[in-house]
């Protein structure tokens, strides 16, 4: 059978609602996926794991001098609030924290122009700083139009202290620092609550090297306030489609599907895998990935976490079959660099939209800007690549992470905290 993008679309729109970690609609879509697998004809089955969160019953932020005016946060999850009743303190902007910028901010509520390395982080939490802001969306966003982004506090950033974070729009913030703030009220009550979440996981064993897995993944949760077709129903559906030719053309070696949840708050599904499948890994020689794919303006991109030899060989591959495809040796903010600091070759296969051309993390993440068409691109790439190393008689890649992408998965999951975070392929 080949690759049915229509009906791949179908099930993007069936789980295109807003799905976030540990909620009950993510388990929602999880059923949906389960369906669509018994309906192949194959057997999946739920791991569920442990997602860390917050409950927050009340969030304010008020500026008292030299005005007075009351703006919307977002409280990050995993982080703390104030005492009840909350705290005023003296505002600052630090731009992009350097040490010039940190001087005498004891006690202060300070405004970051992005979210803090673990470097940085450090340094505040150091400074004593009453707690920091960071910026969500642009200068001239409308507010019926725009949410606020939550984000969450890393884990391994805590080691040092927590204190309240919150997140605000771009436009207030400029607000705040054009009007010459000085003094602002805040509020915060929360508290850390557990929640279940679950990846679906199916097997097709190898007929050939039943040994040799090699895997696919996609994240299927989304955001608050995103229905998250765009980033990333498409991958989850795209993988749907490869069980479907692979169930139908049994692989010579063993693969899995594996459907992530909780992605977008710190890759918890995949590491949750890792973690409970220790010795399976030793049999796992490479991780196809896709994330965000289906855009109507875009450009096919595939990001390897590899050596240089995989890079060429998918260049090559892509050049054979006439694929236009942007081959890039990098790591990519998905599940597949999860995979890769386990010693895993990754690959992330996805489609790039144009600045403005589709959406990730908004409201504005919907079908408009998809299309059956574009979705199709990506499947069939990530196909014609899939199929050439799984049937292959002898593996063509070594199971080695080369050192300079070893240092990038350092620096990504902050086991260097001398260095500076790059942003470049990050979501």
């Amino acid at each position: 059978m080949s690759i049915d993008s229509k009906r791949a679309f179908k099930l993007l729109e069936k789980i295109g609602f807003i799905r976030t970690s540990g909620s009950e609609e993510e388990l929602r879509a999880a059923k949906i996926l389960l369906e669509e697998i018994s309906s192949i004809g194959c057997q999946g089955y739920m791991e569920d794991f442990k997602a860390p969160s917050s409950k927050i019953t009340k969030a304010t932020l008020k500026v008292v001098e030299p005005y007075e005016k009351e703006y919307e946060i977002t409280p990050y999850n995993y982080s703390i609030g104030t005492p009840k009743g909350g705290i005023t303190t003296d505002f600052v902007y630090i731009e992009d924290g350097h040490d010039a910028n940190l001087v005498d901010i004891k006690g202060k509520f300070v405004l970051i122009n992005k979210r803090p390395d673990l470097k940085l982080y450090k340094k505040l939490i150091e400074a004593g700083i009453a707690g920091y802001i960071t910026m969500s969306g642009t200068a001239i966003d409308e507010e019926d139009k725009t949410d606020i982004a939550v984000s969450r506090v890393d884990k391994k950033y805590t080691q040092y202290g927590k204190i309240p974070a919150v997140n605000m729009r771009t436009k207030d913030c400029f607000d705040m620092v054009k009007n010459k703030t000085t003094k602002i009220k805040v509020e915060i009550i929360i508290e850390d609550i557990e929640l279940t979440s679950q990846n679906v996981v199916v097997t097709l064993e190898g007929s050939k090297y039943p040994d040799e897995i090699i895997s696919f993944g996609a994240h299927y949760d989304s955001v608050p306030f995103s229905t998250g077709v765009y980033d990333n129903g498409a991958g989850s559906v795209i993988i749907m489609e490869l069980l479907r030719h692979f169930k139908e053309n049994p692989p010579m070696r063993t693969l899995k599907f594996m459907w992530y949840g909780s992605e977008e708050v710190g890759l918890l599904g995949s590491k949750a895998y890792l973690k409970a499948h220790k010795e399976e890994l030793k049999k796992h020689l490479l991780m196809i990935n896709v994330d965000v794919a289906a855009s109507v303006l875009g450009r096919e991109m595939a990001l390897v976490t590899a050596e240089e030899n995989v890079v060429d060989y998918v260049g090559h591959m892509a050049k054979i079959k006439g694929l236009p495809l942007n081959v890039k040796q990098s790591i990519y903010s998905s599940d597949s660099t999860a995979f890769a600091d386990k010693g895993i070759p990754s690959i992330t296969f996805c489609r790039f939209a144009p600045k403005g051309g589709a959406f990730i993390h908004t409201r504005n993440d919907v079908l408009d800007f998809l299309s059956t068409e574009a979705l199709e691109k990506t499947t069939i790439i990530t196909k014609e690549f899939s199929e050439s190393v799984i049937n292959s008689v002898v593996f063509p890649f070594e199971k080695k992470i080369p050192d300079n992408m070893k240092k990038d998965l350092d620096k990504y999951f902050n086991k260097e905290p001398d260095k500076e975070d790059s942003d470049e392929n990050k979501k």
